[in-house]
């Protein structure tokens, strides 16, 4: 199982299908604090649908209690528009940890300062970034193609 981390989502929409994505693919959300919205929101819930009951969630009041529960950080991967390295180099593993970052800014530098394995998406230099729904569809797809080729 996957375990996807979004660091301060603000888009009720956006987390709502990233949980709809992740009962889909029987991967863990974990959402980290502060959040743009509230779990009850409307928004969070008509994206969802009616999955989010079925979604493994769980909520951590900042990044330092979210990273205490990790029991293996060289298997944290987070995603960067400012990183080197392409998701499509790594060789995930099941139980692997997919950070991504608040829409409007990414992940903060001191997050990133705090891994070592920083990886981007290519894309086209016309654009900045995908949506963060995107780019975690992008990043739990390779990843579970991959653990499903090693069984």
């Amino acid at each position: 199982m996957l375990n996807i981390v979004l660091v301060e989502p603000e888009i009720p929409n956006n987390t709502g299908n990233i949980g709809r994505l992740c009962v889909g693919t029987e991967s863990r959300l974990h959402l980290i604090h502060p959040f743009g919205f509230v779990i009850s929101d409307k928004n969070l819930k008509r994206s969802g649908l009616d999955y989010w009951p079925h979604l493994d969630v769980t909520e951590y009041e900042n990044v330092a209690e979210w990273k205490a529960t990790v029991p293996d950080l060289s298997r944290v991967f987070l995603t960067s528009s400012q990183a080197n390295k392409s998701y499509l180099e790594i060789d995930f593993q099941d139980g692997d940890w997919l950070v991504f970052g608040k829409e409007s800014v990414g992940l903060s530098a001191e997050v990133l300062s705090q891994f070592e394995n920083h990886l981007t998406i290519p894309m086209s230099p016309l654009i900045r970034s995908f949506n963060v729904a995107n780019s975690v569809a992008f990043v739990v797809g390779e990843a579970k193609r991959q653990i499903a080729l090693k069984k």
